[in-house]
């Protein structure tokens, strides 16, 4: 478990090895530079609207999801890679 807690809508994921399959889905070729698959381990409390409303991210604990390549910050704690990256940088969740 990481000890960063994310602020906004940001969200903390831990990156999964290079694969060519995603919940039986197969990333093409170029698809496959483009985006990686990643569990979500932590999420800020989400962003304010502008009348002062909460917004929870849609992403949660334990999600799998899709993300761009590129997108976020790599941190690491000990040997143990994160990414931080704002919930706008997650495609798709896989179910």
């Amino acid at each position: 478990k990481t000890m960063l807690k994310p602020l906004g809508d940001r969200v903390v994921l831990k990156v999964e090895e290079k694969e060519q399959k995603v919940g039986g889905f197969v990333i093409a070729g170029n698809g496959q530079a483009a985006t990686k698959t990643a569990e979500v381990v932590a999420v800020g409390q989400g962003i304010r609207t502008l009348n002062g409303e909460l917004v929870a991210l849609s992403v949660k604990e334990g999600d799998k999801v899709l993300v761009e390549n590129h997108a976020g910050v790599e941190v690491k704690d000990g040997d143990e890679a994160y990414l931080l990256v704002s919930e706008a940088n997650i495609l798709a969740v896989v179910e």
